[in-house]
C-alpha cells in the first residue's frame, strides 16, 4: 500500500519569486483572508503554493478548490504534476485569477492530490473594517 502525500506548506500569497542562482523560492504577500469595499468583488490574483512530500513516483493530479462549505466551488483548478522519488519536495506554484467572492463569508479552501483530500482550511472573506481579516 502507498502513502498518502505529505502536504508540507500551503500559503496563499501575492506572488512567488525563485531565485534563479540557488532555485530558493520567495513568497510574497502572504494572507489568509480578504477586505473588500462592496460585494460582489474580484480578486485580480493571487498565488496558493503546495509543497508535498511522500507523493509516489509518476503522474498525478493536483486539485485546488475555493468556496463555501456544502455548495459548488465558485473556483476550481486542475493540474498535472510528476513525482520522480517520494523522498524529494514538490513546489507547486498556482497562479489564480479574477477569483470571484458574491459574499462575504467564511470560505472553504482545498487541497486534493489523486482525488485524496489533503487539506480543507477556512479562507475568511470580510467588508472593509472588520479587524480578523488579511
Amino acid at each position: 500500500m502507498q502513502s498518502k502525500p505529505q502536504l508540507l506548506i500551503f500559503a496563499t500569497c501575492d506572488g512567488v519569486h525563485i531565485e534563479p542562482t540557488t532555485g530558493k523560492h520567495y513568497l510574497m504577500g502572504i494572507f489568509s483572508s480578504l477586505r473588500a469595499r462592496e460585494f460582489p468583488m474580484m480578486h485580480p490574483q493571487m498565488v496558493w503554493f503546495v509543497s508535498l512530500t511522500d507523493v509516489s513516483i509518476g503522474e498525478h493530479q493536483l486539485r485546488l478548490s475555493l468556496g463555501m462549505p456544502g455548495m459548488e466551488p465558485i473556483m476550481s483548478v486542475e493540474r498535472p504534476f510528476e513525482s520522480k522519488s517520494p523522498l524529494h519536495r514538490l513546489h507547486l506554484i498556482n497562479q489564480l485569477q479574477n477569483v470571484p467572492f458574491q459574499q462575504p463569508g467564511d470560505y472553504a479552501a482545498a487541497i486534493e492530490v489523486d482525488d485524496e483530500p489533503l487539506l480543507v482550511t477556512s479562507f475568511v472573506v470580510a467588508p472593509m473594517g472588520n479587524p480578523q481579516s488579511r
